[in-house]
């Protein structure tokens, strides 16, 4: 498949399933939108659950060329981590889109997760935890206390990704735009605050 034809579709799929959720969407709802046949569909990735493993594992690349990118910016490893996490929580397409997906394959994994072979955000969390424990004070922590760190700042910036709509409507666009504004700088004084309580 042409370098750009797989983009194309992996983007298209992508949409598709953070919209509808892995049970939402069909090989021929995707193929269609694609402007394949099934069959053709099919001759590529041969079963919806190998496309949608391309989908996360590309994800996951990305994570790991964000996280890349924010070690490579700082010698600090505070900065870097407040870098990745800043990186992940800008509010584009690509970002909130992915968070959607994300936030449905949590929820709708359980049937799929005992039979799981491959785990594809493994290494990005794993790497996560290596982030958050070269931080000074924070070294002594045991890989389960450096996830919790992490996935909960994780939380803290997919709730923020997924409730502009929400938000918006309850409190208006104004709020939701200081919202917007303030998030960085107020992410990165949770950070601050978490690595003081857990180094105190």
């Amino acid at each position: 498949m042409h370098a750009d034809t797989r983009q194309r579709l992996l983007d298209i799929a992508e949409q598709l399933f953070a919209e509808r959720g892995f049970y939402g969407v069909s090989i021929a709802a995707i193929a269609d939108e694609v402007g394949f046949t099934k069959q053709g569909l099919l001759h590529y990735f041969n079963t919806k659950e190998k496309l949608y493993g391309a989908i996360l594992q590309r994800i996951s690349d990305d994570f790991q060329e964000q996280q890349t990118e924010a070690e490579q910016a700082s010698e600090e490893p505070i900065e870097s981590l407040k870098q990745f996490y800043a990186a992940l929580a800008e509010p584009t397409e690509t970002n909130t889109r992915r968070t959607r997906l994300l936030m449905r394959e949590l929820l709708d994994n359980n049937a799929r997760a005992t039979n799981a072979e491959n785990w594809y955000l493994r290494e990005f969390l794993q790497r996560l935890i290596v982030m958050v424990k070269a931080i000074e004070g924070l070294q002594t922590l045991s890989d389960e206390e450096a996830l919790i760190f992490a996935y909960q700042l994780l939380g803290a910036v997919n709730y923020f990704l997924i409730s502009p709509a929400t938000l918006s409507g309850i409190f208006g666009k104004d709020v939701m735009q200081r919202m917007s504004t303030n998030f960085s700088a107020e992410l990165d004084s949770l950070i601050a605050a978490k690595i003081q309580a857990a180094s105190g």
